[in-house]
């Protein structure tokens, strides 16, 4: 246990499963949770909680969504000023789904899909979910693909089970290790962490 606490705040519940897992994992307690408001909420208060960091490490993580700009562009644009060295800003190329599908055997597993239908480089898929739900669509579990895939007619790009099914599965059986090995973004976020646990 690295007896390290943080401030937590994410875009989704996906990310927060995401990224508790990887917290918890690094053994880095979640003092508090903000966010759950999308993107433009994380920008609005990113570089407040940069000031916050002076006193307080804080773990924000958002997607990019789009290939640009890049993650440090990006999160330059988000910051006045100077990052500091305790607000932990990680950008998930290019949504948080490619760090879930980077554990490939897992998800292959839980899809019941072949592993080779499922990327070598995760990071690179344009349209992570719009992608992860293409592959639910060949599930041979029924309940599954009910859960993830959207209904004929539905507004939504995914099943009403989606957020329910992959956050039960990223909390149970989402290798981290395996992961990082496939998304370099993902990598970079741990080892990053790591060396503050280090410190």
């Amino acid at each position: 246990m690295s007896g390290k606490s943080a401030i937590l705040a994410v875009e989704d519940v996906l990310s927060e499963a995401v990224s508790r897992r990887i917290l918890t994992s690094l053994g880095i307690v979640v003092s508090q949770r903000l966010g759950l408001k999308g993107k433009g909420y994380l920008q609005n208060k990113a570089d407040s909680l940069n000031r916050t960091a002076r006193g307080f490490p804080v773990f924000m993580l958002a997607d990019q969504d789009v290939p640009n700009p890049c993650p440090p562009r990006l999160i330059q644009s988000w910051i006045k000023g100077v990052q500091h060295p305790h607000f932990f800003l990680r950008i998930a190329v290019m949504e948080v789904e490619s760090w879930i599908m980077a554990d490939r055997r897992g998800v292959a597993d839980l899809l019941a899909i072949p592993l080779s239908r499922i990327p070598g480089d995760t990071d690179t898929i344009p349209h992570p979910k719009e992608f992860l739900v293409s592959l639910a669509r060949k599930s041979r579990k029924t309940g599954l693909r009910e859960e993830l895939v959207p209904r004929l007619g539905a507004t939504s790009k995914v099943g009403p089970g989606y957020n329910s099914r992959l956050g039960e599965f990223i909390r149970s059986a989402w290798d981290i290790g395996r992961a990082g090995a496939t998304s370099d973004s993902l990598r970079r976020t741990v080892d990053r962490l790591k060396t503050f646990c280090a410190t």
